[in-house]
Protein backbone atom coordinates (compact mmCIF):
# COMPACT_ATOMS: atom_id res chain seq x y z
CA UNK A 1 0.00 0.00 0.00
CA UNK A 2 2.42 2.15 0.47
CA UNK A 3 3.34 3.06 -3.15
CA UNK A 4 -0.32 3.18 -3.86
CA UNK A 5 -1.41 6.96 -4.77
CA UNK A 6 -4.76 7.61 -4.93
CA UNK A 7 -4.89 10.70 -7.10
CA UNK A 8 -2.80 9.76 -9.99
CA UNK A 9 -4.30 7.30 -12.57
CA UNK A 10 -4.98 3.66 -12.02
CA UNK A 11 -2.58 1.84 -12.87
CA UNK A 12 -4.46 -1.63 -14.28
CA UNK A 13 -3.76 -4.87 -12.64
CA UNK A 14 -6.25 -6.98 -13.59
CA UNK A 15 -7.93 -6.31 -10.17
CA UNK A 16 -11.09 -4.06 -9.54
CA UNK A 17 -10.66 -0.62 -9.40
CA UNK A 18 -6.63 -1.55 -9.39
CA UNK A 19 -6.41 -1.83 -5.94
CA UNK A 20 -3.45 -3.17 -4.76
CA UNK A 21 -5.26 -5.20 -1.50
CA UNK A 22 -4.48 -8.98 -1.05
CA UNK A 23 -7.00 -11.12 -0.40
CA UNK A 24 -5.22 -11.39 3.66
CA UNK A 25 -6.02 -7.70 3.62
CA UNK A 26 -9.16 -7.17 2.54
CA UNK A 27 -12.47 -6.72 3.79
CA UNK A 28 -14.32 -6.98 1.06
CA UNK A 29 -13.86 -9.83 -1.82
CA UNK A 30 -15.22 -9.45 -5.07
CA UNK A 31 -15.99 -12.60 -7.02
CA UNK A 32 -16.49 -12.11 -10.79
CA UNK A 33 -19.05 -14.77 -12.87
CA UNK A 34 -18.91 -14.67 -16.40
CA UNK A 35 -21.72 -16.28 -17.12
CA UNK A 36 -24.25 -15.59 -20.31
CA UNK A 37 -26.01 -19.15 -20.78
CA UNK A 38 -29.82 -18.40 -20.28
CA UNK A 39 -29.75 -14.75 -21.87
CA UNK A 40 -32.54 -14.73 -23.91
CA UNK A 41 -32.21 -11.93 -26.28
CA UNK A 42 -28.55 -10.40 -26.30
CA UNK A 43 -26.09 -12.70 -24.88
CA UNK A 44 -22.38 -11.02 -24.14
CA UNK A 45 -23.01 -10.58 -19.83
CA UNK A 46 -20.21 -13.08 -19.93
CA UNK A 47 -17.96 -10.73 -20.34
CA UNK A 48 -19.32 -7.77 -18.02
CA UNK A 49 -16.56 -8.63 -15.09
CA UNK A 50 -13.73 -8.24 -17.39
CA UNK A 51 -15.14 -5.08 -18.90
CA UNK A 52 -15.55 -4.18 -15.30
CA UNK A 53 -12.33 -4.68 -14.01
CA UNK A 54 -10.86 -2.48 -17.05
CA UNK A 55 -12.84 0.26 -16.77
CA UNK A 56 -12.45 0.56 -13.09
CA UNK A 57 -8.83 1.59 -13.08
CA UNK A 58 -10.01 4.99 -14.51
CA UNK A 59 -12.03 5.84 -11.85
CA UNK A 60 -11.52 8.44 -8.93
CA UNK A 61 -11.66 6.63 -5.53
CA UNK A 62 -12.94 9.82 -3.78
CA UNK A 63 -16.12 9.38 -2.38
CA UNK A 64 -17.65 12.51 0.07
CA UNK A 65 -19.83 10.58 1.74
CA UNK A 66 -17.18 7.74 3.24
CA UNK A 67 -14.57 8.55 4.75
CA UNK A 68 -10.92 7.21 2.55
CA UNK A 69 -12.86 5.66 0.13
CA UNK A 70 -10.03 4.90 -1.91
CA UNK A 71 -8.27 2.64 1.13
CA UNK A 72 -11.51 0.44 1.81
CA UNK A 73 -9.71 -2.98 1.49
CA UNK A 74 -11.53 -4.44 -1.69
CA UNK A 75 -9.49 -7.16 -3.27
CA UNK A 76 -10.75 -9.52 -6.26
CA UNK A 77 -10.97 -13.27 -5.96
CA UNK A 78 -8.98 -14.97 -8.85
CA UNK A 79 -11.99 -16.16 -11.55
CA UNK A 80 -12.44 -20.02 -11.42
CA UNK A 81 -10.75 -21.52 -14.15
CA UNK A 82 -13.84 -24.03 -15.26
CA UNK A 83 -16.58 -21.48 -15.48
CA UNK A 84 -15.60 -19.57 -18.79
CA UNK A 85 -15.40 -23.11 -20.28
CA UNK A 86 -18.87 -24.30 -18.85
CA UNK A 87 -20.53 -20.67 -20.06
CA UNK A 88 -19.19 -21.60 -23.73
CA UNK A 89 -19.84 -25.07 -24.04
CA UNK A 90 -23.88 -25.02 -22.28
CA UNK A 91 -24.18 -21.32 -24.23
CA UNK A 92 -24.07 -23.50 -27.21
CA UNK A 93 -26.70 -25.80 -26.40
CA UNK A 94 -28.53 -23.38 -24.90
CA UNK A 95 -29.12 -21.19 -28.54
CA UNK A 96 -30.88 -24.24 -29.39
CA UNK A 97 -33.67 -24.63 -27.20
CA UNK A 98 -33.70 -20.40 -27.78
CA UNK A 99 -34.06 -20.95 -31.18
CA UNK A 100 -36.88 -23.87 -30.70
CA UNK A 101 -38.96 -21.28 -28.94
CA UNK A 102 -38.39 -18.99 -31.74
CA UNK A 103 -39.34 -21.50 -34.37
CA UNK A 104 -42.74 -21.99 -32.67
CA UNK A 105 -41.63 -25.32 -31.78
CA UNK A 106 -41.74 -26.60 -27.74
CA UNK A 107 -37.81 -27.89 -27.39
CA UNK A 108 -39.13 -31.42 -25.87
CA UNK A 109 -41.62 -31.62 -29.59
CA UNK A 110 -38.28 -30.96 -31.07
CA UNK A 111 -35.79 -33.54 -29.54
CA UNK A 112 -34.08 -31.13 -27.60
CA UNK A 113 -35.37 -32.45 -24.10
CA UNK A 114 -31.64 -34.18 -23.22
CA UNK A 115 -29.85 -30.93 -24.68
CA UNK A 116 -31.94 -28.72 -21.92
CA UNK A 117 -30.83 -30.95 -19.20
CA UNK A 118 -27.30 -30.79 -20.09
CA UNK A 119 -28.33 -26.92 -20.56
CA UNK A 120 -29.84 -27.16 -16.88
CA UNK A 121 -26.94 -29.64 -15.02
CA UNK A 122 -24.28 -26.82 -16.57
CA UNK A 123 -26.24 -24.01 -14.46
CA UNK A 124 -26.38 -26.11 -11.61
CA UNK A 125 -22.62 -26.57 -12.10
CA UNK A 126 -22.20 -22.93 -11.86
CA UNK A 127 -24.58 -22.93 -8.55
CA UNK A 128 -22.58 -24.77 -6.69
CA UNK A 129 -19.60 -23.17 -7.67
CA UNK A 130 -20.52 -19.74 -6.64
CA UNK A 131 -22.02 -21.15 -3.62
CA UNK A 132 -18.45 -22.92 -2.35
CA UNK A 133 -16.33 -19.87 -3.68
CA UNK A 134 -18.83 -17.49 -2.00
CA UNK A 135 -19.26 -19.66 1.00
CA UNK A 136 -15.33 -19.80 1.96
CA UNK A 137 -15.04 -16.07 2.15
CA UNK A 138 -18.59 -15.66 4.23
CA UNK A 139 -16.38 -18.54 7.06
CA UNK A 140 -13.26 -16.15 6.27
CA UNK A 141 -14.95 -13.43 7.65
CA UNK A 142 -14.88 -11.43 3.97
CA UNK A 143 -17.80 -9.33 3.02
CA UNK A 144 -18.48 -10.54 -0.36
CA UNK A 145 -20.04 -8.38 -3.27
CA UNK A 146 -20.59 -10.81 -6.35
CA UNK A 147 -20.02 -9.20 -10.32
CA UNK A 148 -22.27 -11.04 -13.24
CA UNK A 149 -22.83 -12.50 -15.99
CA UNK A 150 -26.32 -12.63 -16.36
CA UNK A 151 -28.73 -12.44 -13.01
CA UNK A 152 -29.08 -15.69 -12.89
CA UNK A 153 -25.48 -16.25 -11.13
CA UNK A 154 -25.97 -14.87 -7.64
CA UNK A 155 -28.80 -18.02 -6.45
CA UNK A 156 -25.45 -20.44 -5.00
CA UNK A 157 -24.60 -16.89 -2.80
CA UNK A 158 -27.65 -16.44 -1.46
CA UNK A 159 -27.54 -19.86 -0.04
CA UNK A 160 -24.62 -19.41 1.44
CA UNK A 161 -25.86 -16.03 2.92
CA UNK A 162 -28.75 -18.29 4.56
CA UNK A 163 -26.83 -20.22 5.81
CA UNK A 164 -24.37 -17.52 7.56
CA UNK A 165 -26.30 -15.12 8.63
CA UNK A 166 -29.68 -16.20 8.32
CA UNK A 167 -32.86 -14.82 7.44
CA UNK A 168 -32.61 -11.49 5.26
CA UNK A 169 -34.55 -9.42 2.49
CA UNK A 170 -34.00 -8.90 -0.91
CA UNK A 171 -33.40 -5.62 -2.31
CA UNK A 172 -34.08 -5.87 -6.02
CA UNK A 173 -33.27 -3.30 -8.58
CA UNK A 174 -34.28 -4.26 -11.73
CA UNK A 175 -36.42 -3.56 -14.88
CA UNK A 176 -37.96 -7.46 -14.72
CA UNK A 177 -39.98 -9.04 -11.91
CA UNK A 178 -37.37 -11.98 -12.47
CA UNK A 179 -40.18 -14.54 -11.25
CA UNK A 180 -40.56 -16.44 -13.94
CA UNK A 181 -40.95 -20.50 -13.60
CA UNK A 182 -37.56 -22.04 -15.64
CA UNK A 183 -38.13 -19.43 -18.44
CA UNK A 184 -37.43 -21.21 -21.78
CA UNK A 185 -37.24 -24.70 -20.09
CA UNK A 186 -34.38 -23.72 -18.00
CA UNK A 187 -34.31 -24.17 -14.49
CA UNK A 188 -31.73 -21.41 -13.59
CA UNK A 189 -32.70 -18.85 -16.26
CA UNK A 190 -31.58 -15.44 -16.08
CA UNK A 191 -35.96 -14.21 -15.85
CA UNK A 192 -36.18 -16.67 -12.74
CA UNK A 193 -34.06 -15.94 -10.04
CA UNK A 194 -36.32 -14.15 -7.21
CA UNK A 195 -38.17 -17.39 -7.99
CA UNK A 196 -36.05 -19.75 -7.43
CA UNK A 197 -34.44 -17.41 -4.42
CA UNK A 198 -37.82 -17.04 -2.81
CA UNK A 199 -38.49 -20.68 -4.07
CA UNK A 200 -35.40 -22.52 -2.66
CA UNK A 201 -33.46 -20.21 0.05
CA UNK A 202 -35.60 -20.12 2.93
CA UNK A 203 -33.69 -17.86 4.51
CA UNK A 204 -35.38 -14.89 1.83
CA UNK A 205 -38.34 -13.85 4.27
CA UNK A 206 -38.74 -10.49 1.65
CA UNK A 207 -38.07 -9.30 -1.39
CA UNK A 208 -38.87 -5.32 -2.16
CA UNK A 209 -38.35 -4.74 -5.92
CA UNK A 210 -37.67 -1.88 -7.35
CA UNK A 211 -37.93 0.11 -10.92
CA UNK A 212 -39.61 -2.81 -12.24
CA UNK A 213 -41.13 -2.22 -15.55
CA UNK A 214 -41.54 -5.12 -17.95
CA UNK A 215 -42.94 -8.39 -15.53
CA UNK A 216 -45.96 -10.79 -17.08
CA UNK A 217 -49.33 -11.90 -16.28
CA UNK A 218 -47.58 -14.93 -13.99
CA UNK A 219 -45.23 -12.83 -12.54
CA UNK A 220 -48.06 -10.13 -11.39
CA UNK A 221 -50.11 -12.98 -9.80
CA UNK A 222 -47.29 -14.05 -8.02
CA UNK A 223 -46.59 -10.07 -6.79
CA UNK A 224 -50.08 -9.63 -5.38
CA UNK A 225 -50.25 -13.28 -3.70
CA UNK A 226 -47.14 -13.34 -1.89
CA UNK A 227 -47.05 -11.53 1.10
CA UNK A 228 -42.88 -11.28 1.07
CA UNK A 229 -42.84 -9.39 -1.71
CA UNK A 230 -43.13 -5.29 -1.88
CA UNK A 231 -43.41 -3.80 -5.14
CA UNK A 232 -42.35 -0.30 -6.33
CA UNK A 233 -42.54 -0.37 -10.13
CA UNK A 234 -41.62 2.21 -12.59
CA UNK A 235 -45.20 3.41 -12.99
CA UNK A 236 -45.70 3.55 -9.42
CA UNK A 237 -42.70 5.87 -8.91
CA UNK A 238 -42.98 7.94 -10.93
CA UNK A 239 -46.89 8.51 -10.73
CA UNK A 240 -45.85 9.32 -6.58
CA UNK A 241 -43.34 11.53 -8.36
CA UNK A 242 -45.92 13.52 -10.57
CA UNK A 243 -48.27 13.92 -7.60
CA UNK A 244 -45.87 15.36 -5.35
CA UNK A 245 -43.77 12.60 -3.13
CA UNK A 246 -39.69 13.73 -3.31
CA UNK A 247 -37.38 10.67 -3.94
CA UNK A 248 -36.36 10.62 -0.36
CA UNK A 249 -39.40 10.14 0.98
CA UNK A 250 -39.87 7.16 -1.32
CA UNK A 251 -36.97 5.47 -0.91
CA UNK A 252 -37.86 5.71 2.96
CA UNK A 253 -40.85 4.05 1.97
CA UNK A 254 -38.86 1.52 -0.13
CA UNK A 255 -36.89 0.79 2.93
CA UNK A 256 -39.40 0.17 5.30
CA UNK A 257 -40.97 -2.52 3.44
CA UNK A 258 -37.35 -4.49 4.47
CA UNK A 259 -36.02 -6.29 7.45
CA UNK A 260 -33.00 -5.55 9.38
CA UNK A 261 -30.77 -7.69 7.26
CA UNK A 262 -30.55 -6.76 3.58
CA UNK A 263 -29.10 -7.91 0.04
CA UNK A 264 -28.91 -5.82 -2.60
CA UNK A 265 -29.41 -7.50 -6.23
CA UNK A 266 -29.13 -4.59 -8.73
CA UNK A 267 -29.52 -5.79 -12.57
CA UNK A 268 -27.74 -2.97 -14.66
CA UNK A 269 -30.77 -2.74 -16.75
CA UNK A 270 -32.74 -1.21 -13.55
CA UNK A 271 -31.66 2.14 -14.50
CA UNK A 272 -32.58 3.98 -17.61
CA UNK A 273 -31.12 2.58 -20.86
CA UNK A 274 -29.04 5.68 -21.54
CA UNK A 275 -26.87 3.89 -18.93
CA UNK A 276 -26.84 0.24 -20.05
CA UNK A 277 -27.76 0.30 -23.53
CA UNK A 278 -26.14 -3.39 -24.44
CA UNK A 279 -27.43 -4.93 -21.48
CA UNK A 280 -29.21 -7.90 -22.66
CA UNK A 281 -33.34 -6.88 -22.20
CA UNK A 282 -33.49 -3.00 -22.48
CA UNK A 283 -36.37 -1.42 -21.54
CA UNK A 284 -37.48 1.86 -21.64
CA UNK A 285 -37.89 4.11 -18.39
CA UNK A 286 -36.12 3.01 -15.55
CA UNK A 287 -33.61 4.83 -12.22
CA UNK A 288 -31.44 7.48 -13.23
CA UNK A 289 -27.69 7.20 -11.98
CA UNK A 290 -28.40 9.49 -8.51
CA UNK A 291 -31.88 7.85 -7.81
CA UNK A 292 -29.91 4.77 -7.11
CA UNK A 293 -27.24 5.88 -5.60
CA UNK A 294 -28.89 7.99 -3.15
CA UNK A 295 -31.49 4.98 -2.03
CA UNK A 296 -28.08 3.07 -1.41
CA UNK A 297 -26.83 5.78 0.95
CA UNK A 298 -29.92 6.04 2.63
CA UNK A 299 -29.98 2.38 3.15
CA UNK A 300 -26.17 2.56 4.54
CA UNK A 301 -26.98 4.96 7.01
CA UNK A 302 -30.16 3.73 8.37
CA UNK A 303 -29.70 0.92 10.87
CA UNK A 304 -30.46 -1.83 8.48
CA UNK A 305 -27.35 -4.08 7.83
CA UNK A 306 -25.82 -4.74 4.53
CA UNK A 307 -25.18 -8.91 4.65
CA UNK A 308 -23.83 -8.86 0.49
CA UNK A 309 -24.98 -7.54 -2.68
CA UNK A 310 -24.47 -8.39 -6.48
CA UNK A 311 -23.99 -6.29 -9.72
CA UNK A 312 -25.32 -8.24 -12.64
CA UNK A 313 -26.23 -8.00 -16.63
CA UNK A 314 -23.23 -5.70 -17.71
CA UNK A 315 -22.36 -6.06 -21.32
CA UNK A 316 -20.04 -4.15 -23.21
CA UNK A 317 -20.58 -3.02 -26.67
CA UNK A 318 -18.38 -3.46 -29.44
CA UNK A 319 -15.66 -1.01 -29.27
CA UNK A 320 -17.92 1.03 -26.74
CA UNK A 321 -17.20 0.42 -22.77
CA UNK A 322 -19.78 3.28 -21.66
CA UNK A 323 -22.01 0.39 -20.01
CA UNK A 324 -19.02 -0.79 -17.62
CA UNK A 325 -17.69 2.42 -17.28
CA UNK A 326 -21.20 3.09 -15.35
CA UNK A 327 -21.33 -0.54 -14.00
CA UNK A 328 -17.49 0.36 -12.69
CA UNK A 329 -19.05 3.33 -11.02
CA UNK A 330 -22.05 1.92 -9.38
CA UNK A 331 -19.95 -1.15 -7.93
CA UNK A 332 -17.52 1.30 -6.35
CA UNK A 333 -20.71 3.19 -4.59
CA UNK A 334 -22.31 -0.39 -3.52
CA UNK A 335 -18.66 -1.16 -2.67
CA UNK A 336 -18.16 2.17 -0.15
CA UNK A 337 -21.44 2.01 0.96
CA UNK A 338 -21.82 -1.63 2.20
CA UNK A 339 -18.44 -0.65 3.83
CA UNK A 340 -19.85 2.33 5.21
CA UNK A 341 -22.87 0.26 6.56
CA UNK A 342 -20.80 -2.04 8.31
CA UNK A 343 -18.48 0.01 10.25
CA UNK A 344 -21.30 1.76 12.12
Amino acid sequence: MNAFDPNLPGVPNGRYFALPFSHEEAEIVLVSVPWDVTTSYRDGTRMGPEAIIDASAQIDLFNARVNEAWNIPIATLEEHEELPILNRTARILAQKIIQSWEDGIDPGENGLGEVLDQVNSACARMNRIVYLQCSEQLRAGKFVGLVGGEHSVPLGYLQALGEHYGSFGILHIDAHADLREAYEGFTYSHASIMYNAMKSVPAVTALTQVGVRDYCREEYQIIRSDPRISFFPDESLNEDMYEGLTWREQCHRIMESLPEQVYISLDIDGLSPDLCPHTGTPVPGGLSFQQVDYLLYLLASSPLKIIGFDLCEVAPGENDPWDAIVGARLLHKICCYSYLNNKK
